[in-house]
């Protein structure tokens, strides 16, 4: 017989990216006594790793429990960004309603618009949270009408359009039901949680049913399994049996060695788990994402939801420059292979290949950019050595035998003045309008359609043409008839003609020809990628150049050269540059860009091969 477990609720934070779900959790934690009283908690307590932190987004979906007046509230953390969007859509099946966080001031967002639609396709119940309402630009009702609309654009079912309102600011630690209270603490939102999040329901006495939906991974006791138990009771030293709905290969017999609960930012030893609660089990080997751990006498595997396909494509290969292992400590293929699969255990959304016709390189497939940016930057902290290129997106034949490829709708919000330039850039990448709304704000929203590739380099250019004062968001839209061919760079690359040390005599004369990317004293090699030249081919420069010394001097011939400082290129714009023939080299204190032909002959020898 199903019961209701009411001394427990299970529910994900989700929003676009920037719009306060962790620094909510965080208040939601201080406020429900999770810390001691004088304990020193920092910022975006959730946002655990160093990447997190740094760039100020969720990267993995987390975990974290509060008790509160006698509930325990089991809180999904996910993350915002469409590149993460596998990490949210299997959590949705771990609990049974969502807390949608949206700004004050930019209401909902592509990504919001994505979140909230895999919530009412598995028909959760919703409480909006109109975070940010004490920035000074807020404009909370406005906001609640527009996500209104958005219920309506998604076809919501009416009880969904009854759902609660709540008005918070996360970095205040208040929260209200009505705009003109006088908030004074998180209260309200921990009682529209209990009142409108239904209580999980399942069968105590039935066979045992756990459906994982996320995996952790420790060095010291491996992959741990992370979901809710569905139906029955989970108790350590259980023999239970493994198996997948989607894959009837999977059925092995396993027995739980490890069973924790969360509470607050910890996992804690359990002896035994029932109906509606969120456990980690530790101790089998290869669970993995969607499998049931099942009553050996009833299997009865749980349907899990489709992750999204991978949309782009990097070949990571072993570095084979001059400089080659002379800065990594994992440099060889069966590191670097070692390493891939490895992050295949937490990483669904990820694919690694191995290539056919080499066995220094992998073809790694995943959701976006940053997706694979943040795995490159991973790898390179931990001393792994390695060169990857260009991201190509991955297209498909449909059904009639026309080739078709991955499409985005990009929102873009920009100060009126820069629309034009934005509007023509993107024309040009095969982008087409589709909408434009002023704000009143002097930002104008375009809302554009637009092939991956199209995307593809250009972040950075978008930055330098709104003077740092756009925002650009972007949202997978499925597959869609292939757009032609795209010119993707204007401009040629400047190449080291000779390996050595740079110099400033031929620095100087090198950066007449454009943009440097190293400065003087620096160690380069023949085929490396020293600048980017103004004009649309690459030629090849000394920068290790000396000036001749003779016995006569000519007046002002040695005045001081003055050097322009070189343009250092950060991991995702060295990403955004490379061409197609080109690499980026990894190295834990280094990023170089290099030609995949180092020798220029060979290199001339290749262009006119590919030409003719």
């Amino acid at each position: 017989m199903k019961i209701s477990r009411e001394d427990v609720r299970n529910v994900a934070i989700i929003a676009h990216v920037d719009h306060g779900k962790t620094t909510l959790v965080d208040e939601l934690l201080k406020q429900s006594g999770t810390f001691r009283a004088h304990q020193e908690v920092g910022e975006r307590i959730m946002d655990s790793n160093d990447i997190e932190k740094e760039r100020g987004i969720t990267i993995l979906s987390k975990n974290t429990a509060v008790n509160y007046e006698g509930v325990k509230i089991n809180i999904v953390d996910t993350p915002g960004h469409a590149d993460f969007g596998g990490e949210v859509e299997r959590v949705l099946k771990m609990v049974d309603g969502v807390i949608l966080v949206v700004d004050a001031f930019e209401g909902p967002m592509p990504q919001t618009k994505f979140v909230l639609k895999k919530a009412l396709e598995l028909n959760h119940p919703v409480i909006v949270c109109v975070n940010k309402i004490d920035r000074p630009e807020a404009r909370p009702e406005e906001v609640m009408d527009e996500v209104l609309e958005l219920f309506l654009e998604l076809d919501a079912g009416d009880d969904q359009l009854d759902s609660p309102f709540v008005y918070a600011s996360a970095k205040s630690g208040i929260a209200m039901l009505e705009l003109n209270e006088h908030g004074t603490d998180m209260k309200p939102l921990f009682e529209t949680i209990i009142r409108h999040i239904p209580a999980p329901t399942g069968d105590p006495d039935a066979p045992t049913q756990v459906l994982i939906s996320t995996i952790d991974y420790n060095e010291y006791v491996g992959r741990i399994g992370i979901g809710k138990v569905e139906n029955g009771s989970i108790h350590v030293n259980q023999d239970v049996l493994l198996v997948n709905h989607h894959d009837p290969s999977v059925n092995k017999k396993v027995r739980i060695s490890k069973l924790y609960e969360f509470a607050g930012l910890n996992k804690v030893d359990v002896r035994e788990a029932t109906v509606g609660s969120i456990v980690a089990i530790s101790g089998i080997a290869d669970i993995h994402i969607g499998d049931t751990i099942c009553d050996p006498d009833s299997p009865d595997p749980l349907p899990f939801q489709k992750i999204s396909e991978p949309t782009i494509a990097m070949q990571f290969l072993v570095n084979d420059s001059p400089m080659a292992g002379q800065e990594g400590k994992y440099v060889t293929s069966r590191h670097i292979r070692d390493r891939l699969f490895r992050e295949l255990n937490t990483d669904v959304s990820l694919r690694v290949e191995e290539m056919e016709n080499s066995t220094d390189s992998f073809k790694v497939s995943g959701r976006g950019e940053l997706h694979l940016s943040v795995l490159i930057e991973n790898m390179r902290r931990e001393g792994y050595e390695f060169a990857v290129s260009k991201a190509e997106v991955l297209y498909r034949t449909d059904e009639k035998g026309r080739k078709t490829e991955p499409m985005e709708i990009a929102v873009i919000d920009v100060p009126e003045e820069f629309s034009g330039t934005v509007i023509e850039k993107l024309s040009m990448r095969k982008g087409e309008l589709q909408n434009m709304s002023m704000s009143g704000t002097g930002y104008t929203r375009l809302e554009f359609s637009i092939p991956s590739r199209g995307l593809i380099g250009y972040r950075g250019e978008f930055m330098t043409d709104t003077k740092g004062n756009g925002i650009l968001n972007t949202l997978y839209d499925g597959y869609g008839p292939y757009k032609g061919d795209i010119q993707y760079r204007k401009q040629g690359s400047l190449i080291a003609y000779e390996s050595g040390t740079t110099i400033t005599y031929g620095l100087f004369n090198a950066q007449e020809r454009g943009t440097l990317f190293v400065g003087p004293g620096e160690k380069v090699y023949s085929g490396m990628i020293v600048g980017q030249n103004a004009k649309t081919d690459d030629i090849e420069v000394n920068v290790c150049k000396t000036k001749k010394l003779t016995n006569t001097r000519a007046s002002g011939s040695d005045e001081a050269l003055k050097l322009t400082p070189p343009r250092i290129l950060s991991l995702e714009q060295a990403l955004e540059f490379i061409d197609t023939d080109e690499l980026v080299e990894i190295t834990p204190k280094n990023i170089r860009l290099r030609k995949k032909i180092l020798d220029p002959t060979a290199r001339y020898r290749a262009k006119r091969n590919s030409q003719g």
